[in-house]
């Protein structure tokens, strides 16, 4: 492979008419201009120049070459240009994945705000209730939904927002069946339990006393029990019993005075929103522009403030 320097010299060399001045102008020697050519020429096997005392000029193999070294000089610097262009401004394709429920609940909003904000940047969003591999399946980003500690790992971690769940019930169903006023009697009513792998069905409850934390678990038997937040809420709405979600995924609902938050100094648990991209360094300004998206607009998402 011909080193692409010695395109650009010999290009120079050709336009300044000779070594002494493309030398000047390149601010390399004269002798160290003349061995790259000679190295040239000897890689390609053909002369390029006829050089003597009193003429320069270029052989026909020399004009070949120079036209082709011209064209692909502009080349190089066209694609120096673009890559620099995408480094100035955010554009090309961010490619993310995230559960089927956060894209549902959390980011529609986020996503169109974000497409609006930058109209040269395309996203491809791919919702999965499993754990992708980023760097395997080419994604960029990762936004996940967890309760737990995420697993150490070479991928970088960016918190965006926790997200705590509360215990919601219908608002029809409390005003026939009376709303609970300690956790005691949440057993006189109905559950319904969000399923998840290796969790029995219980209820974490917990409150801030006095500077401590008081904490209770209630087992429970559901009455519905499912992974499909969408048919909890339903169930809840419908009034088949109390449920723990998170809490923006019933915000419209209580606005509406559809459900009623049950026993709002107690938490049913804590869950944190956070972004994981391969690396830190490197990014490019699309990549860059939607993390700062996702890190300013989950907080403003994913709060209950009915």
């Amino acid at each position: 492979m011909l080193d692409l320097n010695d395109f650009y010299y010999y290009v120079q060399v050709v336009d300044r008419g000779g070594f002494t001045s493309a030398g000047r102008m390149l601010r390399v020697p004269k002798s160290t201009l003349s061995g790259r050519i000679q190295r040239l020429e000897s890689d390609l096997g053909v002369r390029l120049l006829n050089r003597t005392s009193r003429r320069f000029g270029m052989t026909d193999a020399g004009e070949e070459f120079y036209q082709h070294a011209v064209g692909m000089l502009q080349r190089a610097e066209q694609a120096e240009s673009v890559i620099r262009q995408r480094l100035s401004e955010p554009s090309g394709t961010v490619r993310f994945t995230t559960g089927v429920i956060t894209a549902q609940f959390a980011m529609r909003k986020m996503v169109s705000d974000f497409l609006a904000k930058y109209p040269k940047v395309n996203l491809v969003e791919h919702a999965v209730d499993r754990s992708v591999d980023l760097v395997g399946e080419n994604f960029d980003v990762a936004i996940r939904a967890h309760s737990a500690p995420l697993p150490d790992s070479s991928l970088v971690q960016r918190t965006l927002a926790p997200a705590p769940w509360f215990l919601f019930a219908g608002t029809d169903y409390l005003r026939r069946a009376g709303a609970p006023t300690a956790p005691k009697d949440l057993a006189k009513h109905p559950s319904l339990f969000m399923m998840r792998s290796g969790v029995a069905p219980a209820w974490h409850l917990s409150r801030p006393v006095r500077g401590a934390r008081e904490e209770l678990i209630l087992p429970l038997t559901p009455r519905l029990i499912s992974d499909d937040i969408i048919s909890l809420k339903q169930a809840a709405l419908d009034g088949f019993g109390i449920v723990a979600l998170p809490g923006y995924t019933c915000r419209d609902e209580v606005r509406a005075g559809e459900m009623t938050r049950v026993l709002p100094d107690w938490r049913a648990g804590d869950s944190t929103f956070t972004a994981l991209i391969p690396d830190r360094h490197g990014l490019l300004p699309a990549v860059r522009a939607f993390i700062d998206h996702l890190v300013a607009e989950f907080p403003k998402i994913v709060s209950f403030q009915p």
